[in-house]
């Protein structure tokens, strides 16, 4: 199989990577880098800066990841424009370009977040439902899908993914949060009540592996544990795990003022659960937040 991937540097695409050249499938990778990607995802894994190059090649799927990290910074106007362009522009010459095409891939699969809803508060949020609270997140993640979604139209299977914060052992959200938790000054985030969506790379890469293969799958799924956690719980099943104290809060002022409006990503709670997923028969490894965290950590401790 000929698999295309944007964001294929990235802590998902590099694992994604990984895991399709075992199984012997060929690989391009999307990048405005394209000299490093063989370094970054493997020798064998070819990197483009242009579309055009891969002429008239046959393309058997698309998998579009990228965008620039949503948490690394405060939505200052320019930074929310990057966001905007490094997801819905991209997507839209993505488009464009299968479009003009004799030959399209089978799938898209195409990257999402449980920001997509929103705010939930205490509901559970299936992938039925209608987003509950219109912030900067939702709105990023409902032009995302619109655009992916277009591909429809070009008798291509969509695949929409609402990932959840992705837990992996040497990047993203938990390599930030484990030195404050190593020196015993981690804690919960304002009142450690919202709900927190999560998923172990292991399991995400499965995932999208599954829905790739599963030819029925189409529109949106829930990538995240089947047992979401409160922010106050995450914190504490962390501590548990590097055996140090996790009762420290970060106040929700200060988080406010610092980081301004990016704050409601970390405060929002979205009570996510892969309905979809399950119901296609997909099979969590990692389902509860201490055996994540256990398997993760084991390397280090």
């Amino acid at each position: 199989m000929h698999i295309l991937l944007t964001g294929g540097t990235g802590l998902i695409g590099r694992a994604l990577c990984r895991l399709w050249l075992a199984q012997g499938h060929q690989l391009t990778v999307w990048s405005r880098r394209p000299q490093r990607v063989a370094s970054l995802c493997g020798a064998a894994v070819r990197g483009i800066g242009r579309l055009d190059e891969l002429g008239d090649e046959p393309l058997d799927a698309v998998i579009n990841l990228a965008g620039a990290p949503i948490a690394d910074r405060p939505w200052t106007h320019k930074r929310k424009a990057l966001l905007w362009a490094s997801r819905i522009t991209l997507t839209e010459q993505l488009l464009a370009w299968l479009e003009a095409r004799e030959q399209r891939p089978a799938v898209l699969i195409s990257g999402s977040a449980v920001g997509w809803y929103g705010d939930g508060g205490e509901r559970e949020l299936t992938e039925g439902m209608p987003p509950v609270h219109e912030d900067f997140a939702s709105q990023l993640c409902v032009a995302w899908e619109e655009t992916a979604q277009r591909a429809s139209s070009l008798g291509i299977r969509v695949v929409l993914l609402r990932t959840g914060l992705v837990l992996a052992r040497d990047g993203g959200f938990l390599k930030r949060l484990l030195p404050p938790f190593r020196l015993g000054l981690g804690g919960p985030l304002g009142n450690g009540r919202q709900w927190m969506p999560w998923i172990h790379l292991d399991d995400e890469i499965a995932a999208i592996d599954f829905l790739l293969r599963h030819e029925g799958a189409e529109g949106p799924y829930n990538a995240c544990a089947p047992q979401p956690a409160r922010n106050k719980a995450f914190a504490r099943a962390l501590g548990r795990a590097v055996r140090r104290p996790a009762l420290l809060p970060v106040p929700e002022l200060a988080l406010r003022i610092s980081l301004g409006e990016l704050a409601g990503l970390l405060l929002g709670s979205q009570r996510a659960t892969p309905q979809r997923l399950e119901e296609a028969g997909f099979i969590f490894h990692y389902s509860d937040l201490d055996r994540a965290f256990s398997h993760l950590l084991a390397r280090h401790d």
